[in-house]
């Protein structure tokens, strides 16, 4: 498949957060989470483009200069109504397949975004996820659609809630063929997302621990745990997606 497709990446970032603001420009390393993140995805075999979408409000001005200092593209839109961001994002393009990921996981992990590309095109799917219901640790969270349910959502979901999230209103309305992957053994336990200073200081801790390699992949975290399970204690405490309101 080697990039042959038109797959692009729409990485849904800004500085606004409630609970931990500026959470994707915190450096780790002398580099930015935001760029962590960027390079991670980068080594996709399989994306043709990424693309970092953000609001237009003035704060997260430093945000979209980071990164188009590092190479990458940004798309700024809407703040609340996050659909049309996307879709306002690659409406000229219309991707086959589109994939979703959030700023709070800067530890997403290629690996597993290429296995979903790769089931997602032999199967025919219209939508497919890999948290809902989740596997996978908190932190790894991949949704990816074509660009017809994307358009079909765009068009016909009202409900602020849709707007903001995204994806609910494809899942919902039955008219596509979704489907969510599982992982042999179920560690959605298992917390490496960034939404809260607890989470910074674990991830902070990961990436030091395999610096200057960059590219370790998730079960490798994995096995961190069982070697300095003391680091992951320290965000425990907060419950998976308590933070789903939030916007990124």
């Amino acid at each position: 498949m080697e990039k042959s497709l038109n797959i692009t990446a729409l990485v849904q970032a800004r500085m606004g957060s409630s609970r931990l603001y500026g959470k994707v420009m915190k450096k780790v390393c002398g580099k930015s989470l935001i760029e962590l993140l960027l390079k991670r995805l980068s080594k996709s075999k399989l994306i043709k483009k990424i693309i970092v979408i953000t609001p237009k409000s003035n704060e997260n001005d430093i945000l979209a200069k980071k990164v188009k200092s590092l190479g990458y593209d940004i798309f700024r839109g809407k703040e609340k109504d996050v659909l049309d961001r996307f879709y306002q994002a690659i409406k000229k393009d219309k991707p086959e397949i589109v994939i979703r990921i959030t700023g709070d996981c800067p530890l997403i992990d290629y690996r597993i975004v290429d296995k979903m590309i790769k089931l997602f095109k032999s199967k025919n799917y219209d939508y497919l996820s890999n948290n809902d219901p989740p596997t996978y640790p908190d932190g790894l969270d991949v949704e990816m659609f074509n660009f017809k349910s994307l358009d079909y959502a765009w068009k016909y979901a009202t409900k602020k809630y849709d707007r903001e999230h995204v994806t609910p209103f494809i899942k919902k309305t039955k008219k596509f063929k979704c489907k969510n992957i599982k992982h042999s053994k179920d560690y959605s336990d298992e917390r490496i997302t960034l939404d809260e200073q607890e989470d910074f200081k674990l991830i902070k801790n990961i990436f030091q621990y395999f610096y200057p390699k960059i590219y370790f992949n998730w079960l490798e975290i994995i096995n961190l745990k069982k070697k300095r399970p003391l680091w992951f204690k320290v965000n425990q405490n907060i419950e998976r997606n308590e933070g789903s309101k939030k916007l990124n």
